[in-house]
């Protein structure tokens, strides 16, 4: 006999769980996967929940195998999909009325560097340019 699952609730993301082998995620994969949707690296997971960022990988590569997914962002939307993760509607407006809150977009952690061409004349000038 099968239990009804669970609910917890992480990275803005209310997950449904159930006990290991039935067809919920465990709270552990439904962590990952919630971390994963709010755009988590495995870093940052791994910081969250106090584990190992080699937990958190192993643990998002069963979730593929397990949902038929090759990368995180079908995962996500087939945990979507079956019920597994849905966003928080609480988290998604108040991240909408302060635009400083990360709980829904982070901004980039790597800065642009720009370039510049610039044209030299060579040595005998005949109007061409190297760039």
């Amino acid at each position: 006999m099968e239990h009804a699952p669970q609910h917890i609730e992480f990275a803005g993301f209310r997950c449904r769980i159930g006990q290991r082998g039935s067809d919920w995620p465990t709270a552990k994969q439904a962590m990952v996967l919630a971390g994963l949707a709010a755009g988590m690296t495995h870093k940052e997971i791994a910081r969250e929940r106090g584990i190992s960022p080699n937990t958190v990988k192993s643990t998002a590569e069963a979730i593929y195998h397990r949902l038929h997914a090759s990368r995180a962002a079908g995962a996500i939307v087939k945990g979507m999909r079956r019920g597994w993760i849905a966003p928080l509607a609480i988290a998604l407006f108040i991240s909408a009325l302060n635009p400083n809150a990360d709980a829904i977009r982070r901004p980039p952690s790597r800065g642009r560097q720009q370039i510049s061409i610039t044209a030299r004349p060579s040595r005998q000038d005949n109007g061409g340019l190297y760039a």
